[in-house]
C-alpha cells in the first residue's frame, strides 16, 4: 500500500478563530487592509443574510440552528479568495468547519486568559453565550471545551497585553511565511 502523500495547501485567505473578546474584527480589519483582501465577519454574514440578531437566532432558535448557518457559510468558503475571515467564537469547534477553513485558509488562532476576555466583553449586551449568573465561570467552561480545537490552528497568537497594530504584524508575518513555505495537508 502506497503511503498517502501530503500536499502544500491552497493557502488563499486568513482566517481567524478564537473566542468572543479575543480582537478577531479589530485584528482581521488591520490584516485586510494591509494585504488589500476583504474582511468578513462571519456574524455580520450571518445576521445580514437572515435578517436577525445573534442573540435573536439563540433565544427564538437556539444554538444549533446557529450553529448549521454557520456551517453552511464556511461550505460556501471553500470558492473563496483574498478574504480575511473572523471567525464566530465556536465555528472550529465543528471538526468539518475546521477543517474546510484549512483547506483554503492560514487558521490563526487569538487568544487570552479568561479574566482578560470577561473584561473585555462584561458590558456587551450582545453576547448570548455569556448571559449567566457566573459569566467568567461560563467562560471558563467554554474555553475549555474549545481548547482543543483552537489549538488545532496553524499559528495561535496571544492578544494579552499587545496592542490590535502589533497582533496584526504577528498574523502578517505568520500568513507570509505561510505563503512561502505552505502547511501540509
Amino acid at each position: 500500500m502506497l503511503a498517502r502523500m501530503s500536499v502544500p495547501r491552497q493557502i488563499r485567505n486568513i482566517a481567524l478563530a478564537g473566542f468572543m473578546g479575543v480582537g478577531k474584527s479589530s485584528v482581521g480589519r488591520l490584516v485586510a487592509a494591509e494585504l488589500k483582501f476583504e474582511f468578513v465577519d462571519t456574524d455580520e454574514v450571518i445576521e445580514s443574510r437572515t435578517g436577525v440578531k445573534i442573540p435573536e437566532i439563540f433565544a427564538q432558535h437556539g444554538e444549533a440552528v446557529f450553529r448549521k448557518f454557520e456551517s453552511d457559510l464556511v461550505a460556501e468558503m471553500a470558492g473563496w479568495s483574498g478574504k480575511v475571515i473572523s471567525s464566530g467564537g465556536g465555528l472550529v469547534v465543528d471538526p468539518a468547519n475546521l477543517a474546510s477553513l484549512k483547506a483554503h485558509s492560514f487558521v490563526v488562532c487569538l487568544w487570552a486568559t479568561p479574566e482578560t476576555i470577561y473584561q473585555r466583553t462584561k458590558h456587551q449586551a450582545h453576547r448570548p453565550l455569556l448571559q449567566a449568573p457566573d459569566p467568567l465561570a461560563k467562560i471558563r467552561a467554554l474555553l475549555a471545551a474549545r481548547e482543543a480545537a483552537y489549538k488545532q490552528a496553524d499559528v495561535l497568537v496571544s492578544t494579552e497585553r499587545r496592542s490590535i497594530k502589533e497582533i496584526a504584524a504577528h498574523v502578517l508575518h505568520n500568513f507570509r511565511s505561510a505563503q512561502h513555505d505552505p502547511p501540509r495537508l
